[in-house]
């Protein structure tokens, strides 16, 4: 059933699509009229009374007004604040809308709160839409449409290739993708200046888009447990906003996980009882059996002394540096995670 009320909640790991969730909701409120005066308000700096006061009003002459709510948590972190936020749905007059935009990152749940804001919104009859990220064929597809609506021209491998420097063939869970979207069309625009007249080629690509792999802690983990230094080298430069101690913490847990699964594949422990003796999914049960045959438990108890030499290293007024900080993580990667016969 198509939405009915002034109301919109747009959210998503895709920020482009998010930003522009509102711009359905404007046109069917104007219809055949003059467009809406839009405000955008942030939800950490305006209150459920200051939204209430500029939709409350009818307009008397021109359109009415669309107030754009970003980030609405603040304002339903409690449950009066709640209450009053639900409250000022019914205070829209006539001509105006009220949409609440919320980009995530993929990465973390989100309070229960605004599930309960964006059902509200449902409830009440307004449009709640989900914007995704794009991944792989996906987001190629997707950029052959933003050039469409652009009039740009642009071959089906140019766009694979678009797709695949701005990270969208990067498969890890913990990757944040809200900014993929707005990077690719930016550099579209980029790439029809460009080729004014003729089809942006995967050559174009190659040559003006730079490759902005995001970074990922899984994948880099993924590549320590499998012991494929190069890629976990590689990745490790993709984690500069990680802290250092932050990082040792994720890669102790992982040598420990390995220490636990090999003691009990050591003593004859079926890979199958791994998920009830340790209490994991079964997916992390067969990732860990597979990556702990790569190791001895030796080597495994020799990286584990190496973080913690590496702890003690960053810790270090000398290892507060990103510099010190790339050079540790590095020297123990190249000494503890390759293999004997690649050093």
């Amino acid at each position: 059933m198509p939405p009915t009320a002034p109301f919109g909640f747009y959210w998503g790991d895709d920020a482009y699509g998010v930003a522009r969730g509102p711009d359905a909701l404007a046109a069917r409120l104007a219809g055949d009229g003059p467009s809406l005066d839009r405000v955008r308000l942030s939800g950490s700096a305006t209150t459920a009374e200051e939204i209430a006061e500029k939709v409350a009003t009818a307009t008397l002459f021109g359109g009415g007004t669309l107030v754009v709510v970003a980030e609405p948590a603040p304002l339903v972190s409690t449950k009066p604040l709640a209450a009053r936020m639900v409250e000022t749905l019914a205070a829209v007059a006539s001509g105006n809308g009220l949409a609440f935009v919320d980009t995530v990152d993929g990465t973390a749940k989100r309070p229960a709160s605004l599930e309960h804001l964006r059902n509200a919104v449902a409830a009440a009859g307004g449009e709640v839409r989900e914007f995704k990220a794009p991944m792989q064929d996906g987001m190629a597809r997707w950029i052959a449409d933003r050039a469409r609506e652009r009039g740009i021209s642009i071959s089906p491998p140019a766009a694979t290739e678009l797709a695949r420097r701005v990270g969208a063939n990067v498969r890890e869970r913990d990757v944040n993708r809200s900014r993929q979207g707005e990077m690719a069309v930016a550099e579209l625009e980029k790439l029809a200046l460009y080729r004014i007249d003729g089809q942006i080629g995967p050559e174009d690509v190659k040559a003006l888009v730079a490759e902005a792999v995001p970074g990922s802690t899984w994948a880099f983990l993924d590549a320590v447990g499998l012991r494929r230094a190069d890629v976990a080298a590689n990745l490790a430069e993709k984690l500069d906003d990680v802290p250092g101690p932050v990082i040792v913490v994720q890669l102790h847990r992982r040598i420990k996980e390995l220490i636990d699964v090999a003691d009990l594949l050591a003593i004859g422990t079926p890979a199958g009882a791994l998920v009830r003796i340790l209490k994991i999914h079964p997916y992390v049960a067969g990732k860990l059996a597979e990556q702990t045959r790569t190791w001895t438990l030796p080597e495994l108890d020799a990286a584990m002394a190496g973080l913690l030499e590496m702890d003690a290293v960053l810790k270090s007024r000398e290892g507060s540096s990103a510099s010190r900080r790339r050079a540790a993580i590095s020297l123990w990667i190249a000494e503890k995670v390759c293999r004997p016969s690649q050093r």
